[in-house]
């Protein structure tokens, strides 16, 4: 249902959007001495899932209108060592995905979209394209939790929008 209705990629349930997370981090291969660009504003599992494998974690200041990643400060904490920009779409409010996914673009980086509270937000592109939070990055993270939009328990989501990762990610 999730997959037809939103355009998700392969959606794999989890117990847990911290679990989701934690898979991404596993699936995108991150270890120690790899560096991930979180938000300095969010819960601890968005940074904790690349910590426990090791990753550095640089926090990205929020913007001056919300408490998002701050789009115009990630590209100066780019170093030969990031290999991933996790955006978190807090309360639902979607992150400038274009300027996220034109950064990843030109460092090869993966982005993994912590869109726990952003089940029916959506993204504006810059050719005015509506889509869906969680279906931009290369892998996202839901939670169903009792807090969320949607509930059912402790329950969250892996959303798998690469292909490459397909098969692992039904294993893990």
């Amino acid at each position: 249902l999730l997959e037809e209705r939103f355009g998700f990629g392969k959606c794999l349930l989890t117990t847990s959007c911290t679990d989701a997370l934690e898979m991404a981090a596993i699936l995108i291969d991150i270890k120690k001495g790899d560096e991930g660009i979180v938000p300095s504003y969010t819960f601890v599992s968005t940074a904790n899932a690349f910590a426990l494998r090791g990753a550095k974690i640089v926090f990205a200041d929020s913007r001056a209108d919300c408490p998002n990643i701050d789009e115009h400060r990630i590209e100066a904490l780019i170093t030969s060592r990031t290999k991933a920009i996790v955006p978190v779409h807090y309360a639902g409010v979607a992150c400038n995905m274009d300027k996220i996914m034109q950064l990843a673009e030109k460092y090869g980086l993966f982005v993994v979209e912590d869109a726990a509270q952003a089940i029916d937000s959506y993204y504006v592109d810059n050719n005015g394209s509506k889509k869906a939070l969680g279906t931009i990055g290369h892998l996202a993270a839901f939670s169903f939790q009792e807090t969320k939009n949607i509930s059912c328990g402790e329950e969250g989501m892996l959303a798998n929008n690469d292909p490459v990762f397909k098969k692992r990610s039904e294993v893990i």
